[in-house]
């Protein structure tokens, strides 16, 4: 049986359920993330779109969409953070904070080339993206 996650809104008008597994967790240090975030970092978990739904309060999801690659959602009513849509990767980010009963555990750092915020933590350090999401696919030293 799939396990499933239920997380909201910071005011609880909308819910998001995620099933499975995620494909992916890890940290972007971007400035899009960082400055959508108000983070020196964003913690990320990549889902399948079908395998993330929202089942209550659709009509309160509001999207700002500022590059093809990231269609971000949020809350209407408490502009609380939901996700971002990566059509160009076909993967939803659902963001570890909105989801806090699955456990995280990061594999990796995206865009470490433009952190503030340099982290020690044995994971890889990635300049951009894998190659297979259409990064360099270059690493680099903690």
């Amino acid at each position: 049986m799939d396990e499933t996650h239920t997380g909201t809104c910071f005011c609880g008008s909308v819910e998001i359920k995620v099933t499975g597994a995620p494909a992916a967790m890890g940290y972007c240090h971007c400035s899009s993330c960082r400055s959508w975030s108000a983070g020196p970092v964003n913690a990320f978990t990549l889902w399948q779109p079908e395998n993330v739904k929202i089942t209550r309060g659709a009509e309160f999801v509001g999207k700002f969409m500022k590059t093809p690659t990231s269609d971000r959602q949020f809350c209407t009513k408490c502009g609380g953070h939901l996700m971002t849509d990566h059509p160009t990767f076909g993967l939803i980010d659902v963001y570890a904070a909105t989801i806090p009963s699955v456990k995280f555990t990061p594999g990796v750092h995206v865009n470490y080339a433009e952190t503030v915020l340099r982290m020690k933590d044995g994971l890889p350090k990635m300049k951009d993206f894998p190659s297979e999401l259409g990064g360099s696919g270059v690493t680099l030293p903690e």
